[in-house]
């Protein structure tokens, strides 16, 4: 008689745990690419509004309307705009203090946008741990399915008078199967965490280097305005 060894038959035959273990690995799965598109999204639009922020800064034009006009966005905002906003509301808001040192506007306007841009950096990294997770564990915990299908079908086997091939090979791929899709969830996890991570540090070093600048330009006009205070 022949074994039907379809990839459905051996799933809707495997045992209980093994069957428990490949619904959590696509589960796994699932939520890893779903969360892979997110990111994918959501790190395409930073660079986008990275690049167009920046060309509308250094175009020479007055701080206050780029001002206004990243607040009248402000739910779109994201990234360098967030910070700018930060940096230069608490620098006006500073500088209007009476008595206060230009080094104490300028660190303040620092400070808000350090805090700025921890928020950014939280948001971009959102759903990176889940996928390292995934990444990391789904391999073992496939290979977890295939060792208890393994010794179910050895098991199995050992209550036989006469073992075939044709008794254990069912066991046997059925437990193999829970490592393929163990790989299956883990590679594409792994591949995804590693790229986006590479994006979000070099994002990261962009809105670092623009604080730094801003900061600069920031200082320039607290010196200034003290002097003509």
């Amino acid at each position: 008689m022949s074994t039907d060894l379809s990839f459905v038959h051996l799933v809707a035959n495997a045992s209980p745990v093994v069957q428990f273990v490949m619904a959590i690995l696509v589960l796994a799965s699932l939520i890893s690419w779903t969360m892979i598109f997110d990111r994918s999204k959501v790190l395409k639009k930073a660079k986008q509004a990275a690049n167009e922020f920046e060309s509308r800064f250094w175009s020479g034009g007055d701080l206050r309307e780029l001002l206004r006009q990243v607040q009248q966005n402000a739910d779109d905002a994201t990234g360098m705009a967030v910070i700018f906003r930060a940096g230069f509301r608490e620098f006006a808001r500073l500088r209007e203090t009476q008595n206060i040192e230009p080094m104490a506007v300028v660190q303040g306007a620092q400070r808000s946008m350090r805090v700025a841009l921890s928020r950014e950096m939280e948001a971009l990294e959102a759903h990176l741990p889940f996928l390292a997770t995934v990444g990391s564990t789904s391999p073992y915990v496939g290979l977890f399915g295939t060792v208890w299908g393994i010794m179910n079908a050895f098991i199995a086997l050992g209550n036989v008078k006469q073992a075939t091939l044709a008794l254990v090979a069912p066991g046997i791929a059925e437990a193999l199967i829970a490592t393929a899709i163990g790989l299956f969830a883990a590679i594409p996890a792994v591949i995804a965490y590693n790229h986006y991570v590479s994006d979000v540090e070099r994002l990261n070093n962009r809105y670092d280097d623009f604080l730094e600048e801003f900061s600069i330009i920031i200082q320039r006009q607290a010196h200034a305005y003290g002097q003509t205070a």
